[in-house]
C-alpha cells in the first residue's frame, strides 16, 4: 500500500495532529465494508445532526451504542432465542459493527428507534473558550504625534 506523505500539509497547520490518525484510519483499515445496515447522515442544522441505520429485525436490546475516542461504534448482534426454518430469508438479521469518525466537539446527544430505523441524534457544541473572538488593537498613550503645521509655521518664523 502506498503511504500518503503529509509533511507538506504539516509545513502552514497547526494542530491539525488528529487529521494524520483520521486519514491513515481510512486508508489502512476496513478497505471496503459490506454496506449493511445502510445508513443515512443528515445535516439538521449548521451545529445538528443525525445518523439513521435500517435495522428492520433488531430489537433495542439487540443493538449497542458506545463513544470511544471520538469514534460512534454501533453494533447489532441478533439473539437466536428462537430458531426459525425459513423458507426464503430475504431481511438480513446478521450481526454488524458500523464505526463513524466524530469530529471534534461532537457528542451524541440521544437515540431512538422507529419503523425499523435507529437515529442518532448529534450537536456540534463549541465551548467558549474555542468560538473565534475578536481581538481589539489598543491606542498606545506614547504614540508620538507629528504636527505639520506647526513645523512648517516654526520654519518661517525662522526665515524671517
Amino acid at each position: 500500500m502506498n503511504a500518503v506523505d503529509l509533511t507538506p500539509l504539516y509545513r502552514s497547520t497547526i494542530g491539525f495532529d488528529r487529521l494524520a490518525s483520521i486519514l491513515d484510519h481510512a486508508l489502512s483499515t476496513e478497505p471496503t465494508t459490506n454496506g449493511y445496515p445502510p445508513y443515512n447522515i443528515e445535516s439538521n442544522n449548521e451545529n445538528s445532526y443525525a445518523i439513521s441505520l435500517a435495522v428492520a429485525g433488531f430489537s433495542e436490546d439487540e443493538i449497542d451504542i458506545q463513544v470511544e475516542k471520538s469514534v460512534l461504534i454501533i453494533k447489532g448482534e441478533k439473539s437466536n432465542s428462537e430458531e426459525k426454518k425459513y423458507l426464503y430469508q430475504g431481511i438480513a438479521n446478521r450481526t454488524f459493527e458500523r464505526k463513524f469518525s466524530l469530529a471534534d466537539y461532537v457528542e451524541v446527544t440521544g437515540a431512538e428507534m422507529a419503523n425499523g430505523l435507529l437515529r442518532i441524534n448529534l450537536v456540534k457544541e463549541i465551548p467558549e473558550a474555542m468560538k473565534p473572538k475578536t481581538i481589539v488593537i489598543n491606542r498606545s498613550d506614547n504614540v508620538l504625534e507629528h504636527d505639520t503645521k506647526t513645523k512648517s509655521h516654526s520654519k518661517a518664523d525662522k526665515a524671517a
